[in-house]
């Protein structure tokens, strides 16, 4: 059984590394393909953020009407803050008081 095992990972890896080896190289990259497929891809993802953004508001709108049809308080949205990117004055400056906090050693 070992004996088997053994003569058929061979055969295996030898057939993989042929298959590997009939590969054609891969085409050249044309910078204006590139570039037109970039430009569709960002339409793309522009008009899929517009879609969610859409159907995120009529959501919203038929979860509103459901609850003012059910007699139910229609609750409050909750606003999100997006945090600022720490400058990196700022970020040196909590390291340098941490240092001192250190007690000292008697």
């Amino acid at each position: 059984m070992e004996l088997k095992s053994l003569i058929l990972a061979a055969c295996l890896a030898s057939a993989s590394t042929c298959v590997a080896a009939k590969l054609p190289p891969p085409p050249p990259v044309d910078p204006a393909a590139a570039a037109a497929k970039a430009e569709k891809d960002k339409a793309t993802a522009e008009k899929a953020k517009a879609d969610l953004a859409r159907y995120e508001d009529k959501s919203v709108a038929n979860f509103q009407k459901k609850m003012k049809q059910a007699g139910k308080p229609v609750p409050k949205p909750t606003p999100i803050v997006v945090a600022a990117a720490p400058t990196p004055a700022a970020s040196a400056a909590p390291a340098a008081k941490a240092a001192p906090a250190a007690p000292p050693k008697k």
